[in-house]
């Protein structure tokens, strides 16, 4: 088992909020966390998967079923199957407040967060904090290059990454895939076929990292750009694709006003692509837009809620991938390069003049740190992950 970083800051976020909801594609590791801090509390704490009859079951009077837990810490698997339950919640919560017991009611585990975060949000204002689980980073799962590079071939889902060869995490993530679109799709978008939104996930791994033009991807699909909008708002509500918005400043320049789209996880761009090992994608033409979303992703899982992650780019060429901002002023501009010895780009030098970042660096391959120019430091994914960790 890995373990993950978040564990302690559930445990923490519990100490202080009434209820934590616990956000995450399936198989990314919610269940097993969940699980974890219920055998932690032993009998403090009671555990629902609602992917179980018999413990859907005990929710048919929820009311009466979680007002008989006392002051346990009741752990809801699942929970965007029983969406009745947040106004009853909601009682739950203050009945328990005005009794003295202010913090660590309810852990809500899901996997859609547009929705789960609407339906807390309407019954639960001011009583939930939101947390989210990603896939496996590199600060959880190893830091020498061999695990660095297992991690971004396969990607970080448990299943995938442990798997006892690439062959079978190439199979894991291929029937993951086959999975969203039989059981997810419908549950949380009935009314768009399954089919229609395989080919859309598939046209945006072949677009890793590109400007979203929905008007292209329309005309592929042989649909309105408005309904391209709704496949991509799924994608990226069942936190498998992420939106990276452009850096907004008023500079009095041309910058580009489109977002970025990435995968949010390699191993399942390589599984869209059939890229079964890391020589396999290293030969494919994704291979540079997909180390770069590997690293993205990563700075902002270690980033955490403190910096708000962004890009920049302006039509005469000046661009940095991440620009990560803290209080209104630019923190960190970053540029991504595979290669272990990049040089500094003319692009990225223009962006910093412009950026004013507080700190600059070029994310490379390799596993060492040096200064590049005046400003500018050449450091590995790890180094600066951790960085971001200890700033938090």
């Amino acid at each position: 088992m890995i373990r993950r970083r978040l564990f302690d800051t559930v445990v923490s976020r519990l100490r202080t909020a009434p209820a934590v909801v616990l956000l995450g594609p399936r198989q990314v590791g919610k269940t097993t966390l969940g699980r974890a801090i219920a055998d932690a509390r032993g009998d403090a704490a009671v555990y629902l998967d609602l992917e179980r009859t018999a413990d859907l079951r005990r929710l048919e009077d929820p009311d009466h079923f979680l007002r008989g837990q006392g002051r346990r810490l009741v752990i809801v698997d699942e929970v965007h199957r029983a969406p009745g339950l947040f106004p009853i919640l909601r009682g739950l919560i203050d009945d328990r407040r005005r009794h003295g017991d202010r913090a660590g009611h309810f852990l809500l585990l899901g996997s859609a967060s547009m929705d789960l975060m609407r339906q807390a949000g309407e019954s639960l204002a001011g009583r939930v904090a939101y947390l989210e689980l990603g896939p496996v980073d590199p600060t959880e799962y190893g830091e020498d290059p061999e695990a660095i590079e297992r991690l971004w071939a396969r990607g970080g889902f448990p299943e995938s990454l442990l798997a006892p060869d690439d062959a079978a995490s190439l199979e894991w993530r291929r029937d993951f895939i086959r999975s969203y679109l039989e059981r997810e799709v419908p549950m949380f978008a009935p009314r768009l076929p399954s089919a229609t939104v395989a080919r859309c996930w598939r046209m945006l791994a072949h677009g890793q990292g590109t400007l979203l033009n929905q008007s292209r991807l329309a005309a592929s699909l042989g649909l309105s750009a408005p309904a391209v909008g709704r496949y991509v708002d799924l994608l990226a509500d069942l936190l498998l694709v992420r939106r990276l918005q452009p850096w907004s400043g008023n500079v009095g320049k041309r910058l580009v006003r489109s977002p970025k789209v990435y995968l949010r996880d390699p191993g399942l761009l390589h599984a869209l692509l059939e890229l079964e090992s890391a020589h396999a994608v290293l030969g494919h033409p994704v291979a540079g837009a997909s180390w770069e979303g590997f690293v993205i992703e990563s700075l902002i899982a270690a980033a955490g809620d403190r910096y708000v992650p962004t890009f920049y780019r302006t039509a005469d060429g000046a661009e940095a991938n991440l620009v990560l901002e803290r209080g209104g002023r630019v923190a960190m501009a970053i540029e991504v390069k595979r290669t272990s010895a990049p040089s500094l780009s003319r692009g990225f030098r223009s962006a910093c003049e412009v950026l004013r970042p507080k700190e600059a660096f070029v994310v490379h391959g390799g596993e060492v740190s040096w200064p590049m120019a005046t400003g500018v430091e050449a450091v590995s994914l790890v180094s600066l992950a951790r960085q971001l960790l200890k700033a938090r």
